[in-house]
């Protein structure tokens, strides 16, 4: 089986999958289907899972603990802290800014750790750096748990080139994960030098566009009322009906090729760099196999060069965030 490599640490299938969708943010699913499509990738080979104390909260690291359990040997468990979470509300609604102070990273992976139901978490990563603490603090509590036999490697995501620098320093940082697809392409100016540099693996999440690099996505009205999504610059009408002809060029590419659009979409990302491991999402077991075969196709540089600019990010209307979200992300 083909493998990437996380770090020193982890030897993962290049395509995850990113377990959120499954019970927040996307409307969710029933537990059965989820659990059955978690059990299906590891049949067909997936072993990488990414999940978040804050997906619920807490509901995804249940979910993804319970279905994982059997396998446990055999998979890889990322899990990520640093949000303060409200004990009241639902949601989005429970997020109130960013906690990373040592004495919370140690309260929070304990807690984690009962809800995967694992003694270990194989990677472990600080969901968005939090500017009140320095990143060295924050790494040298989650270097501790390393010691402790509690994770097994660390993590960041939508860290700076700097602060990826200064937490390597303390201990090794193994992954990075940010955002990243043909349409949101931020970590190749400074992040990608620092991971080839330094031999830190590179994990893409939505790196089908939340969605809208599947060409199923046309319309807000096709999400669920619930569906967080809505509230996103790039999923306003306005928004979807201009990049409907960037998405149209993305499915004539993809027929010429005799695949899917997301499986184009996802062959390109992994084509950047074999230090690459993207997770996109799928609560259908259709879509995750659609996803995992991406991983098997092949193309030539002249083809990752010619889908890369038509779909360049300048050609995209609306932001990736809202403001108030892309404020957490480290500059």
């Amino acid at each position: 089986m083909q493998t990437r490599k996380l770090g020193n640490e982890l030897d993962v299938y290049p395509v995850g999958l990113g377990c959120m969708g499954m019970s927040f943010a996307y409307g969710g699913q029933p537990e059965a289907e989820a659990i059955a499509t978690l059990r299906h990738a590891v049949e067909i080979g997936v072993n990488f899972f990414d999940t978040a104390e804050v997906y619920g909260p807490y509901e995804n690291e249940i979910l993804v603990g319970k279905a994982l359990k059997p396998v446990r040997d055999h998979v890889t468990i990322a899990t990520k802290f640093g949000f303060k979470i409200l004990e009241e509300g639902s949601g989005t609604e429970r997020m109130a800014g960013v906690d990373s102070r040592p004495e919370h990273v140690k309260a929070v992976a304990e807690a984690s750790l009962k809800r995967l139901d694992t003694e270990i978490i194989d990677l472990y990563y600080q969901h968005r750096v939090d500017p009140s603490v320095p990143i060295e603090d924050t790494v040298g509590a989650m270097a501790e748990l390393v010691r402790e036999g509690k994770v097994r490697a660390l993590g960041l995501s939508e860290a700076s080139a700097a602060t990826i620098r200064r937490a390597h320093a303390v201990h090794p940082i193994a992954a990075v994960q940010s955002e990243y697809s043909l349409w949101s392409r931020d970590p190749e100016e400074e992040v990608f030098a620092v991971c080839r540099e330094l031999g830190i693996g590179f994990v893409p999440y939505s790196p089908l566009g939340r969605g809208l690099l599947t060409a199923t996505i046309t319309k807000p009205d096709v999400l669920g009322a619930d569906d967080w999504r809505r509230g996103l610059p790039r999923f306003q009408a306005d928004a979807m009906a201009a990049n409907a002809a960037v998405v149209a060029v993305l499915e004539k590419m993809a027929a010429e090729k005799d695949v899917a659009p997301a499986q184009l979409a996802l062959a390109w990302v992994l084509h950047q760099g074999d230090f690459i491991v993207p997770i996109p999402g799928a609560r259908k077991i259709r879509h995750l196999e659609q996803n995992t075969a991406a991983a098997d196709i092949v193309l030539t540089p002249a083809e990752v060069a010619s889908i890369g600019d038509a779909l360049s990010p300048e050609k995209v209307m609306g932001k990736r965030y809202t403001e108030e979200l892309l404020a957490l992300v480290d500059g």
